[in-house]
């Protein structure tokens, strides 16, 4: 699985877990330790690098935004087969 340049954005923060409930651009739902990511908080980005030392995670100010256009257009890109709901 290739991570370089995916991004995250922050679902849910439970503090006291010390867990943050993250999605990928992918659609894909993790659990991350908070502390992993700098700045947490509801709705924050990050972009998602591997590298020899390790992974590391770096806020992207426009990444929710990012992430909420590609759903749209996901949504849009959507069609049932015409005539499939006809009485």
């Amino acid at each position: 699985m290739t991570w370089a340049g995916d991004l995250l954005v922050v679902d849910v923060l439970d503090e006291d877990a010390g867990l943050a409930d993250v999605e990928d651009a992918r659609g894909r739902t993790y659990q991350l330790p908070a502390e992993w990511l700098p700045d947490v908080r509801d709705g924050a980005a990050y972009r998602v690098t591997v590298g020899g030392g390790g992974v590391t995670f770096t806020p992207d100010p426009d990444g929710a935004r990012l992430l909420r256009e590609r759903s749209k257009q996901t949504l849009l890109d959507f069609a049932d087969e015409p005539g499939d709901a006809r009485p």
